[in-house]
């Protein structure tokens, strides 16, 4: 698993002219092929009357699932472009959709390719990204006087606490970075006296 990987921070649409052409990008952060199929449909719907709706999308922290499509546009000249703005940008779990209305100007293949490649750079300029890092999920189990504390000293020192649990004793969830697990558990044992249970678990990918 890579160790980090961005993505789109929300869902937008930035549109530019181009030759009285209108290209409108749709962008929306996914997290399966069924959800980015989805949001092309919704694309489409919305704008049936459109000359093309043409889209990439990327999924998987390893870009593992890629496809685009020029939607009746020459081969090559739009879901590719856009498709490889997405990867030269390190996109990950992100649909994009660019919408044309034809403004009765022909672009030429290279007018294509950088109308539609540049409104994918400008739409992940104007909606924004963020960045989501790899960590090893672990589990912390303490009593009830000592839970406050730890919960405490866990998010002043900017550890993500992910889920925390009451029951005979607390058990707090956490992310942490691979190179951090060893100083953590010492942290953990110098702070509660060793009273404190830790388990690590799987990976997942948070916030950076």
């Amino acid at each position: 698993m890579p160790d980090q990987y961005r993505t789109v921070a929300r869902a937008g649409v930035h549109e530019i002219e181009i030759s009285r052409s209108r290209f409108l990008c749709a962008l929306a952060p996914v997290a399966t092929e069924r959800e980015a199929q989805d949001f092309v449909a919704a694309v489409r719907k919305e704008h049936a009357d459109a000359s093309h709706n043409c889209f990439a999308y990327v999924i998987g922290a390893d870009a593992s699932v890629q496809r685009a499509s020029d939607d009746g546009e020459p081969g090559g000249t739009a879901g590719v472009p856009m498709l490889q703005m997405l990867l030269r940008r390190d996109m990950r779990y992100v649909v994009a959709v660019v919408t044309r209305y034809y403004g009765g100007v022909k672009l030429g293949a290279g007018g294509l390719i950088r109308a539609y490649g540049g409104s994918v750079g400008e739409a992940l300029d104007t909606v924004g990204t963020l960045t989501r890092r790899r960590f090893r999920l672990a589990t912390v189990t303490v009593d009830h006087q000592r839970a406050g504390k730890v919960q405490n000293d866990l998010r002043s020192t900017g550890r993500e606490v992910r889920d925390v649990r009451y029951g005979e004793a607390v058990t707090i969830e956490i992310g942490l970075p691979d190179a951090d697990v060893e100083a953590f558990r010492s942290w953990l044992a110098d702070s509660t006296a060793g009273t404190a249970g830790f388990e690590l678990g799987g990976e997942a990918y948070g916030d950076a």
